[in-house]
């Protein structure tokens, strides 16, 4: 039995962006080892790129909506970056994820623990919990806390 004709480097990259959105880096990253001759893969992620098929907005976006559930600001911000994401579309999901933080952190605490904790071991191991999903101190403090006080850098958000 004949086995199947291999793939192009195109087909690879069009594989590739069919199970989920990838930045352009990360495509470049992937398929670098099988260009065969220097600037193919360029000009093929150009032709892509120019058919909205390589868009680094819509991979952010996918990004942020597949991990902001779980994770804090700090976290997701930091995989955009290591993903090749451009600084203007960071900062954009900065302030976006940052107006809803505490809610957030509320819900992975909440789904986690579920009650307060009794004593002083027990906060420290939700805060430590909090702070590897990537929450900021303040916020860590106050879902631990169950603060009731809103103050104006996290909006309308209250426990």
């Amino acid at each position: 039995m004949a086995s199947p004709p291999a793939l192009t480097l195109k087909g690879r990259a069009l594989r590739a962006l069919a199970s989920r959105e990838y930045t352009r880096a990360e495509i470049t990253a992937k398929l670098k080892a099988f260009g065969e001759e220097p600037g193919q893969l360029d000009k093929i992620l150009d032709e892509l790129q120019a058919k909205d098929f390589i868009n680094d907005q819509r991979a952010a976006d996918s990004l942020i909506h597949r991990r902001a559930g779980r994770l804090g600001t700090s976290r997701v911000l930091h995989e955009l970056r290591a993903k090749g994401v451009d600084a203007a579309t960071v900062s954009q999901a900065a302030s976006q994820l940052k107006a809803t933080d505490l809610a957030r952190a509320t819900e992975v605490w909440r789904k986690k623990f579920g009650e307060s904790a009794t004593d002083a071991s027990q906060r420290v191991k939700q805060m430590r919990f909090l702070a590897g999903r990537g929450f900021a101190p303040e916020v860590i403090r106050r879902v631990v806390s169950g603060s009731d006080d809103c103050d104006e850098s996290y909006g309308d958000q209250c426990l």
